[in-house]
């Protein structure tokens, strides 16, 4: 296997980066795509491959502890760093951002709300990759309305016995520990203080079900997970009080969105590009399609897109390295890019024309792997909502 670019980066307390460190990070991400990623993504992909090897090079290159503090091992980067990163990969394979991503939101509800002795023993290990996991939150008859959830968690003695099932878990079948959302008190009015995080690693009561079979988002296990008599020490209930775990569990959420976005502005940009490249080469009349006011009125418009959708998940990541309450702005993120992938991808299969539909090609995994930008992390009428409640809050009449 070759080996992967070791990437250093010192991000200060304040989580800020120096621009040079940034673009030779950004530039080893750049390598490692072109020699790596990009001459096996259509076999993985077509197939629905774990791509093991890029997993590994993945964890040595630091991307499993991105975004965790460097007091515990992790690389400490700013969202926007971070945000870059996804955009960058996601211009090429979407998916395997996944793998990565849903490991980081489970380390932050660690990192943010856990105790000390729980940062103490989980991040260090969640940094290296040693441990990779992801979030645990939807169930079947639960998805956006998360307090409807049924798993439940019941205290005996020094441990909590977890019954329930939760699915559509990225990372399920790979990953080996779930930060996982539980009500410890049923009765509890409103829901929500009922609702309580764990750190759930595998073992003995928890299993698996079968690898859902995706349209897109190929390369990642989505799956259910299943929680029979499942025993956990109560030292794994993330900072160690009950009634909590709604709070860190969307906490997580703003991260989660705008990596949601960010892997957007990647399939729309990559969309733009795979479109500009195609249009130059592609000949009807005499001439290339490009030059054609047709196709000059889709591309006009895709450039806008994508980059609208980048200033607007920059702006969001920047409010969340400032600290600020970001729901908003990681919404409107989320909202727009998303969208913006999914009408990129639709007009570069339109500009591709009958070559689009043949997997000889590559976009039409792009035209794949966007809708389901417009679902994940709270689907984009939810998204809509929420931009509308916080406008109207900060703009009353």
């Amino acid at each position: 296997m070759a080996t992967a670019p070791k990437l250093e980066l010192m991000a200060d307390q304040g989580r800020t980066i120096d621009p040079a460190e940034e673009a030779a990070f950004l530039d080893a991400i750049d390598r490692w795509l072109e020699r790596r990623v990009i001459p096996v993504v259509m076999h993985h992909d077509h197939n629905d491959i774990w791509p093991a090897e890029l997993v590994a090079e993945m964890a040595e290159m630091g991307l499993f502890g991105a975004t965790i503090g460097q007091q515990y091992g992790g690389l400490g980067l700013p969202a926007t760093t971070y945000a870059k990163i996804v955009m960058k990969i996601s211009s090429h394979w979407m998916a395997i951002t996944g793998i990565f991503n849903s490991h980081l939101i489970m380390a932050a509800a660690v990192e943010r709300f856990g105790t000390p002795e729980q940062k103490a023993k989980w991040l260090p290990r969640f940094a290296t990759g040693e441990i990779r996991g992801g979030l645990a939150l939807t169930e079947p008859n639960a998805g956006t309305d998360l307090q409807a959830i049924r798993t439940v968690a019941r205290r005996d003695g020094d441990d909590y016995v977890i019954n329930g099932t939760k699915t559509w878990i990225s990372n399920a079948l790979n990953g080996s520990c779930f930060a996982l959302l539980v009500k410890t008190d049923p009765e509890a009015n409103p829901r929500y203080k009922g609702m309580s995080l764990f750190i759930a690693d595998k073992r003995e009561g928890f299993t698996t079900g079968k690898k859902f079979d995706k349209l897109g988002y190929k390369s990642i296990d989505s799956a259910e997970l299943i929680f029979q008599d499942y025993r956990i020490p109560a030292d794994q209930l993330i900072g160690g009080v009950e009634g909590q775990g709604f709070f860190q569990a969307t906490g997580g959420l703003e991260l989660g969105r705008i990596n949601v976005a960010a892997r957007g502005v990647g399939l729309a940009e990559g969309s733009l590009r795979l479109a500009t490249e195609y249009a130059q080469q592609r000949q009807t009349m005499g001439k290339p399609i490009a030059e054609h006011q047709a196709i000059q009125l889709k591309l006009g418009e895709m450039v806008t897109r994508a980059r609208a959708a980048r200033l607007l998940t920059m702006d969001a990541a920047e409010a969340y390295d400032r600290g600020d309450r970001c729901d908003m702005e990681a919404g409107m993120a989320k909202y727009f890019a998303s969208e913006a992938a999914v009408e990129n991808s639709q007009e570069a299969m339109r500009i591709f024309g009958g070559y689009s539909y043949s997997k000889e090609y590559p976009i039409e995994r792009y035209y794949r792997d966007s809708m389901l930008m417009c679902i994940g992390e709270g689907t984009n009428e939810m998204q809509r909502m929420i931009i509308a409640r916080q406008w109207l809050k900060a703009n009353p009449a």
